[in-house]
Formats: structure tokens, sequence, C-alpha cells
């Protein structure tokens, strides 16, 4: 029998590679194969399809298409039948006669019309999840984030993240989310590839995401791919839509807060498309119009365009621009926001190896501007990111992602600016920090069998603190000291600097990252998987409130701050029943934090030029167990998600001495939730009617009560108990929609609806902090309980053209 082994000039010579390749060639067939490739795309818009199943019929012979709706398939020679399938959409037979290497771009059509198909099931079919090597992974449809009901009737990505398993927020009105334990800063969001450092409007109550503009939501709670680097908790891969480009199309909503408006269409001929997505607050037009002083508003916009240059190279440009404006009363006035853009080239070298060049900058900067006293605060970070990602598709058992990539990271800490020249604030700027961080990572997906798939993967990541600024030195080199006679950690001596110059290094590190998973398929109906991940983060957040807030401050590793490293293991049960109209998944993990930063009683981190003398080096641990049972089908879908869990952290005195935070014992993080349940359901009457519930349950967060008083100086002082000793009251709320859709729209090129939603509908007032304090008329110490929302209702018009 012949066998015949393309190599291509194109795959990079270097002998690691070559030698996984050789190996892989092992696992060909001893028979002559061919390949069909090509790209999946939405027929009524062009857009193309992320995680698209493409299979030959009667075979296990399959996979699913990339970011960009690339498929590759080799297969020996033969006659068969091409199956495409999306949820969402009609399913696609195409006979082919496998001969030659092909290229085949397939167009396919959604079941309907309507504005949004409501399906809350994975976008791939049953097979390939339980078969696929992928695990901690949550893929949203945007279509059920738009049916979620959601407060003010903002369509919310995060929020809708949070209904499932192992997914939270620290409370209402609060920015960021976490993920099995994890802090918010140790998540990775990416909207297009570039970061995004804050996902919040209005300080957290809603996100950045229009949901208008998004075509895929994706997280990974672990089993990171070994193509993402830099966080240790998760990564959200958010992806824009590419722009209409069959038609001009228009979709848009009006809210009782804000209105959106998006317009898509072709360009360039028919070699591209664009995209233009704009959203509005007019809260500022409604307290102005009430008299108030007050003033809060923001915007969100989303912009791409792509271009063909040929069948096998397409350029892609897209920018994300949002802020949020406050000003209070005059008195100051605060604006923070987000700023990213994006130019890729996307390159198919041949049938089998794809390849993705990205060039991209995002910066996040606050302004707090004190009216009074004619200063204003500003802070900001800013990275430029090269990224080269190639995929090799070597036979339907082998498939290899490899790639590199490098960040430069600027940090602007802080620094105060006076306004006018009246001002009493003398000008003063805290030192800019710089960091070069790169990675390069390779990643095999490997059906051993045909019970028995594997993915495995390394990652080397390394990172350079740059000079251009002095580094303090101190007394023994212990920037933190214990004062046993006061019993707390204070600064450290200062007893001189050393300068380093632009071109110096001021410390580097290096870490090997290997990520695995494996799928066992038990049979037809049911799976077992298995994965273990390592994760370094070299950039950390800088916060000592229970909430992430926009003056928060993100700084480098460095002398004194060390990267932290992550291990996560996990081991999960996937199954199908009832004729796949329901499924089940279970998944247990345990994750352990390296040097993750903990807090010194009373440390100050606004305007601190010396960051390492407010802190110490800790470790944090996350363990629980998640299930999510759905039902896919029927009139009636929905899911019902609950996780029992924990998150702790333990921080030692170390070299500083002491017995080191809560005397060195493990204490609850700010974010564990021993209990989270949510269940969601949508339920379709008709063509006109439609309805959405949620119900949420979790254990009260975290919080330090005072467990005392005493008198000094006829000042009456608190003495607290230990650290996160204590919870607020347990978190529970019912939400619930209802959609309309007037019948005289239905076979007209317009489309509207109406959505009616109420948010905690039975008027729960759940706390969002307790303070204590004194009765000025009693005397009596009292707790007093504070909510952020009760009942609220609200009407949205959504409609496309």
């Amino acid at each position: 029998m012949n066998k015949r082994v393309v190599l291509s000039p194109a795959i990079p010579q270097i002998p690691w590679l070559l030698g996984l390749y050789f190996c892989g060639c092992l696992l060909a067939y001893g028979q002559t194969s061919h390949t069909i490739s090509g790209t999946i795309t939405d027929k009524s818009n062009g857009e193309t399809l992320f995680g698209a199943s493409v299979f030959l019929t009667g075979t296990t012979i399959g996979g699913v298409t990339n970011e960009y709706g690339f498929y590759s398939i080799t297969a020996p020679e033969g006659e068969y039948v091409l199956n495409i399938s999306y949820m969402g959409y009609t399913d696609v037979n195409l006979k082919i006669q496998l001969n030659e290497d092909i290229k085949r771009d397939v167009e396919i059509s959604e079941f309907s019309t309507e504005l949004d198909e409501v399906v809350v099931t994975a976008e791939e079919p049953e097979r390939a999840l339980l078969r696929k090597p992928e695990m901690s992974v949550v893929k949203m449809n945007v279509g059920t984030i738009k049916q979620t009901p959601v407060v003010l009737g903002e369509v919310d990505v995060l929020k809708s993240l949070q209904l499932l398993p192992g997914v939270t927020n620290n409370g209402e009105g609060t920015g960021g989310f976490h993920v099995r334990g994890g802090a918010q800063d140790q998540n990775l969001v990416l909207l297009d590839e570039a970061i995004i450092y804050n996902t919040s409007h209005m300080f957290g109550f809603f996100s950045v995401f229009n949901a208008d503009a998004i075509k895929d939501v994706k997280l990974y709670k672990g089993g990171i791919p070994a193509r993402f680097g830099g966080r240790v908790s998760s990564v959200l891969d958010i992806r824009q839509k590419d722009g209409n480009s069959k038609n001009f199309a228009m979709t848009g909503g009006i809210g009782l807060i804000s209105s959106r408006l998006t317009a898509e269409g072709p360009v360039f001929g028919d070699k591209g498309s664009f995209l233009i997505a704009g959203r509005r607050s007019y809260v500022d037009l409604i307290l102005a119009a009430a008299g108030e002083d007050n003033r809060v508003s923001f915007y969100d916009l989303n912009l791409k365009t792509n271009y063909s240059i040929n069948r096998n190279n397409k350029l892609f440009l897209s920018g994300y621009f949002g802020r949020d404006a406050f000003d209070f009363a005059g008195i100051f006035e605060n604006s923070y926001g987000n700023g990213s853009g994006n130019l890729r080239w996307n390159h198919i070298f041949n049938d089998r190896l794809f390849s993705n060049l990205s060039a991209i900058v995002s910066r996040y900067d606050y302004d707090l501007n004190f009216d009074q006293d004619d200063f204003e605060w500003v802070s900001s970070i800013t990275n430029y990111n090269l990224k080269y990602d190639l995929k090799y598709y070597l036979n339907d058992k082998f498939s290899l992602d490899f790639g590199l990539n490098g960040i430069y990271y600027d940090f602007d800490p802080g620094q105060v600016q006076p306004t006018s020249e009246s001002s009493p604030v003398n000008p003063l700027q805290l030192d800019q920090k710089r960091a070069l961080e790169g990675g390069a990572y390779i990643n095999a997906e490997h059906k051993l069998t045909d019970k028995l798939t594997a993915q495995y993967g390394l990652r080397y990541s390394a990172f350079s603190r740059l000079g251009g600024q002095p580094i303090t030195e101190y007394a023994n080199g212990q920037p933190v000291v214990y004062n046993a006679t006061l019993g707390i950690y204070e600064r450290g001596e200062a007893i001189g600097e050393t300068d380093f110059a632009r071109s110096e290094s001021i410390k580097t590190y290096g870490n090997l990252e290997p990520r695995i998973s494996v799928a066992y398929l038990l049979n037809e109906d049911a799976s077992i998987k298995v994965g273990f991940s390592r994760a370094a983060q070299y950039i950390h957040l800088l916060s000592n409130t229970s909430s992430v807030t926009p003056l928060d401050v993100w700084t480098p590793s460095g002398p004194f701050i060390e990267p932290q490293l992550s291990n996560q293991y996990a081991l999960g049960y996937f199954r199908n029943f009832l004729n796949k109209e329901y499924s089940l998944e279970v998944e247990a993990y345990y994750k352990t934090v390296d040097n993750r930063i903990d807090y010194i009683d009373g440390s100050e981190l606004i305007g601190q030029n010396t960051i390492e003398t407010e802190i110490l080096n800790g470790e944090m641990r996350a363990y629980g167990l998640e299930l999510l049972l759905r039902k896919n089908e029927g009139d009636l879908t929905g899911w019902i998600a609950y996780t029992l869990s924990k998150s702790e952290q333990r921080t030692l005195g170390g070299s500083a001495g002491g017995p080191g935070i809560n005397e060195g014992d493990w204490y609850n993080t700010f974010f564990d939730r021993t209990h989270d349940l949510s269940v969601s359901g949508n339920y379709r009457l008709n063509d006109q009617w439609s309805f959405g519930a949620n119900m949420i349950f979790q254990t009260g967060r975290p919080v330090t009560y005072p467990n005392g008083q005493y008198l000094y100086e006829d000042l009456s002082i608190a003495s607290y108990a230990p650290r996160n000793s204590d919870r607020l009251p347990a978190y529970h709320r019912v939400d619930v929609a209802m959609t309309y859709k007037p019948r005289k729209y239905q076979n007209k090129r317009f489309k509207g609806e109406w959505v009616l939603s109420v948010y905690n509908l039975y008027h729960r007032k759940n706390a969002a902090a307790i303070s204590f304090g004194q009765n000025l008329e009693t005397g009596a110490n009292e707790a007093t309980r504070t909510a952020i929302f009760g009942i609220v209702p609200s009407l949205t018009y959504n409609f496309k053209f």
C-alpha cells in the first residue's frame, strides 16, 4: 500500500516541531488519504461559524470549525456523505468523492428568520461533545443570552454566564466575575483577542459587551488550551460579529436607561463586510430633567471590517471603545474606560495548515477630577500584543496547534496634575513601570482509539520587569516587617535605591505550563473526562476591598512580587439521555494558587509608590463539585446549575516574621460561596409569545464583623473577628420575562418584539453590605443593611431589518 506524506515548506523548520510532525505521520493510514477543507458560513449574512461540526457520516472521522470557520478533514480515499451541523441551523449533507484533495466552502441556513433562535444546548452535536477532550468549558448561544431576564432590561453576557456552575459575582452591583473560587483579576477576558481590563459599566451594574455585536462566547473554567496564557483562573473568549456580507441590515433596541443600534453590510463589492454597533445610556438626561446635580452615563462603540484578498488570505480590523462618566454634584468627576484595536491576517497555506497573525493594542485608564481642589488623578495600563497562531491538521486522528506571542506592558500607576494655577496640590508622578511577557506553545489533539481521545500541550512563558525607574532597598531585604510589640505588620525601613536603565531587566521569570485532558467514551451517550493544567500569571490587580472598583491599579511581578502559579485538576462525567433531549454534566475540581497577593491590615494602595510595603505573598486553594442538567429540546428548554465549593486563602509571615495574616490560618476569600444554585428556563408558547424565568440562591459572601469594642482616651474603638469569618445573609431572587412578537411583522423584513421583564420578582432586599454604628439618639450599637435593588420592572423594544 502507498502512503502519501506532504511536507509543506510553510511548516516552520524547527527540530522539535518536525519531530512531533513525523511522530504524527506514523498514525496516518496505510493507504492513500485525501483532505477536504473549507469554511462554514451563515447563508443569510456570510458570518463564519465557530464550532460547527463537520463529520463523514457513518464514520468517526470529523471535527469542528475553528474561530474563523475553517475546517480540515483527512480520510482514506472513497465516497462519503459530508454532514455539517450547527445548533439552530438546518443540517447539510453533501455527497463527496474523496479521490483528491478538495476545497469546499459551505453555507448553511438558520431554522427560522425570527429575531433570535432560543437554544441552550452547546453548539456541537452530542457525540462530538462527549468525545472531545475539552472539559470545564462553557459556550453560550447569543440567542439564549438575549432571552435571560436582567436588571433594567440590559442584556448582559456576564450576568448570563453567572447562571452556570462555577461562575459567580461578588454581590449585586459589583463588577467582574469569579470562576471556581478565583479572584476577578485571575480571569483573562478577550474581545476579538484584545485584553479587556475592566468589564463593567456603572461600577458593575452592567457589562461592557453589547450582545448585538457578539457572535461567540466561550468560557474556559479549567483545562485552558496552551494557546492562552497570563491568567491562572479562567479565559473568557468573546468574538465580535464579522458583519453581514450579503445584505445591509440594522438591529437595535430601546430600553429604559439605554438604547443601542447596530449596522452591518457588505463592502468592497463581495470581498468584505463591516459592522458598527453603538450603545449609550441616557440616565444623565433623565437626571438633568429631574433637576438632579449628579450625572452618570456610559457608551460603547464596536467596529469591525474584513477584506478577502483571495481564497487563502483575509484581513480583519476590529476595535472597541467604551467609557463611563460620573459627575457628583460638581464636587468631583470620574471617568474610566477601555479601548482596543486588532489587525488580523488569516492565511491558509494549504488544505491542512491554517494561520492567524494578530497585532493588538489594548488600554484601560481612569481619570478622577476633584473640582473643588483643582486637581485630577489619572492612571492607566496599556499593552501591545503581537501573536502568531497556526493549526496543522495531519489526519483524522491528529491535529497540532502551535504559536508564539509577545506583550509589552506600560503601567502608569497614577499621577496628580493641578488643573489651575491656584490649586493647592503639587504635581506628583508615581514610578511608571514597564514589562515584557512572551510565550510559545504547542498543543496536540490526538485520537488514540475509537473511545479514547487526548489533548495535551506545553506552554513556556517568560516575563521581564524592565528598568527605567529606581527600586527601593530595605533593611534586611524586607519591605514588610512584623512589630512583635504591637502585634502588627509595618512598612520596612528604606535604606536606599538602585537605579535601573530602561535597557536593563530588573527581574526575569520563566515557567513551563503543561496542559493535558483525556476523554474516554463509555458508550454513545456517556463519557468520562479528566484534566490537569498549570498556568502562570505575571500581572496583578491591587485591591483591598471586597469588590473591584475603577480605581484599582495593575502592577507587574518584580523583585518583591512573585508571579502567581496555579495547578488545577478536574474529573468529569458527561451523559445524554432520553433520546438526547436531556444532558448531564458533573465535574469535580481542585485548584491551588501560589504567590497570591494578600494585604496587611490598614494597607494603603492608592497613591502608593512602594506597593511592596503593603502586601505579603500567600497561597489560595479552591475545590468543589459542579452539576449542570439541561433540557435541550422542545418548547420548554433550560437548565439547573448547582455548585458546592470552597475557596480559601492563607498567608504566613515568612521572612517578614510573625504569624502572618489572620494568625496564619486558612480563611474564606471574599468570593467564597458554599452553595450556588441557578434554575433558568424558557417556554415558547407560540410564534408570538415566549416566557423566561430565573431562580437564584447563593450562600452569603464572607465579611468581617466587629466582635467587641473598647475605650481609649474617650474614643470607642472596635475590635474585629478573624478575617472573613462571618457571612452576609443568603442571597436569593426570582426574575421573569415575557416576549411578544407582533404578528404583523412575522412575514416582513422589518421585525420587532417587546420584552417585559421583572428583576427580583418578590422584592427581596438582598444585603450588599452590613455596617455597624451607634444610634445617636439611644446610644445603642446597631447594624444597618444596605440593599441595591428591590423589584425592578423594565420594558424594551427590539427591532431588526
